[in-house]
């Protein structure tokens, strides 16, 4: 049981770090409410379970591949450039009316989903990470306990989802529509940041190539 909530304490020590994810629930939650805020979590969780799985089959191999590298650099750049953009631009729609539109849970979770699986730095994360849980697991413990260790990192991730959730849209009461668009530009403006130094790594890995 020790082991198990180690595992769980991981996975909140995982996805604790700022980071675009971490970024886009605060300005869903903030403009949006829990929900969306929620989903943002949800499609990265889907997206980290990819990796998890890809992990333990060992396909992460394909990854070592410089081509391959280059074009999930360059992806990752243009999603978190493309939902920067979309951030600053919803900025001038903010307003407190409970009437508004607002953004399709499909769309909201498919951000979470893309903005985690085009991520690099996500897989070699998770590459080290549970990479090192199976080579310190897999010698002793069975297969159903590889498993459950690794459910038990999983469900410490839905925790900080939820947590950043509840702390995002519960601030929103408090803030004035002034400010709401501020957070909502910043945010966007983190992710250009992510997505220039994406795509500087994608720049380098092709001056290799010449």
């Amino acid at each position: 049981m020790g082991v198990f909530i180690s595992y769980i304490l991981l996975g909140l020590s995982l996805a604790a770090p700022i980071g675009p994810i971490n970024a886009a629930q605060i300005d869903q939650g903030i403009r949006n409410g829990f929900i969306h805020s929620w989903l943002i979590g949800l499609g990265s969780i889907v997206a980290e379970l990819f990796f998890i799985t890809a992990v333990f089959f060992g396909v992460v191999h394909f990854l070592e591949i410089p081509l391959v590298k280059t074009f999930l650099w360059s992806f990752g750049a243009f999603v978190l450039f493309y939902t920067g953009v979309e951030n600053i631009m919803s900025s001038k729609e903010i307003q407190f009316n409970e009437e508004r539109s607002k953004d399709p849970f499909r769309k909201t979770f498919s951000t979470g989903f893309l903005l985690t699986i085009s991520n690099p730095l996500s897989i070699l994360f998770w590459l080290g990470i549970y990479g090192s849980v199976l080579a310190n697991t897999i010698d002793r413990y069975d297969n159903f306990h590889l498993f459950l260790y690794g459910a038990a990192i999983l469900f410490g991730l839905m925790l900080w989802d939820v947590t950043m959730a509840g702390i995002s849209s519960g601030f929103r009461k408090f803030l004035t529509v002034r400010t709401l668009k501020g957070i909502s530009i910043f945010t966007g403006l983190v992710m250009f940041g992510f997505a220039f130094y994406f795509g500087s790594q994608a720049f380098k890995l092709l001056m290799h190539f010449h």
